[in-house]
């Protein structure tokens, strides 16, 4: 089969396209043709500074496609079944192996392109705002990069919850996008001061639920941020930059809460998390929420793709086809 593989980390150009054995399923896994993969956040990052499963490596967390086949004990999943995907890596390929317990059926109404972009982000915004971040109706949720994966899905599932929204981008223009999808109030973080303008759009109070993908000194101004018992989840370092010592001296006389938060980990510790994806995919199918695709790259372009990403224009989801 044909992979955007890389013999060392570093910037896009590592990427080369080449032949690599086809995978086989095992025991608990599902082999899968892959039609689309979502580039997430975690998938650059991997690729700048992280680990390498082999040599050479196949980088990504999520694809959807066709189940080829099945290895011995799996019950739910046939072959020729449509199923998107999540696993530690190898999502940038022609075809796939993830354990069946990290797979879930994709609705007909549902196309598999949309469907790759689901499981990480729209799970990960469900999960920051409502299982860690307990917001309630009339809170006001403050949404980091709300023109990012997350950041779309969170700026929906706030405001049907009937929160307030706010959100930063880098721009007018994405902010106004944003307002379609449920933005209340955007915050050019380029011009403005986020925290200033938290605090003035909330007279003085604070947001009550903060999304931050972006980590370092960003995760720091939104502590700065939080209302009274307000609640901050960090997922993932979308700034790439490494922040210095977190000051939480402020959160105590607050009654502030700060969680860190990891999709994956869920998915092994929380069986409740599998089923909360599931709903998320059949939401997203019966128009409930809606999957943003910015624009989609051939997977042998795949250095383009991350080099995209990388410059801050896409808005939503950046997508490979094999």
């Amino acid at each position: 089969m044909k992979a955007a593989v890389y013999y060392e980390t570093g910037s896009p150009d590592v990427f080369r396209y080449e032949d690599v054995p086809d995978p086989e399923a095992g025991p608990g896994e599902i082999l899968v043709d892959v039609a689309a993969v979502s580039i997430e956040g975690g998938d650059t990052l991997n690729r700048l500074g992280g680990e390498l499963a082999g040599k050479p490596h196949i980088v990504g967390y999520q694809a959807a496609g066709t189940v080829a086949a099945v290895g011995a004990g799996v019950e739910q999943f046939a072959a020729g079944d449509r199923v998107v995907t999540v696993g530690l890596h190898g999502s940038h390929a022609e075809k796939r192996v993830v354990p069946a317990s990290f797979a879930w059926a994709v609705p007909d109404a549902l196309d598999l392109e949309q469907a790759a972009c689901i499981p990480v982000a729209f799970g990960t915004a469900h999960d920051c705002l409502f299982e860690f971040g307990r917001l309630q109706p009339g809170e006001t949720a403050l949404i980091q990069a709300g023109a990012g994966g997350v950041g779309v899905a969170a700026i929906q599932m706030a405001k049907q919850a009937g929160a307030r929204v706010l959100a930063t981008a880098s721009s007018d223009e994405r902010l106004e996008r944003l307002k379609e999808l449920g933005l209340d109030e955007g915050i050019n973080y380029a011009t403005s001061d986020f925290v200033a303008e938290c605090r003035r759009l909330t007279d003085g109070k604070g947001a009550d639920v903060i999304v931050d993908s972006v980590g370092g000194a960003t995760l720091q101004s939104s502590l700065a941020a939080l209302a009274y018992r307000g609640r901050c989840v960090t997922v993932g370092n979308a700034g790439r930059t490494v922040g210095g010592q977190l000051d939480v001296s402020g959160l105590g006389m607050n009654n502030q809460t700060l969680t860190g938060y990891f999709l994956g980990a869920e998915l092994f510790f929380a069986p409740r998390a599998h089923a909360m994806v599931a709903q998320l995919i059949d939401d997203v199918a019966a128009g409930r929420l809606r999957v943003v695709i910015d624009r989609t790259f051939p997977l042998a372009d795949a250095a383009a793709a991350h080099a995209f990403i990388e410059s801050r224009q896409a808005f939503g989801r950046v997508l490979l086809v094999p």
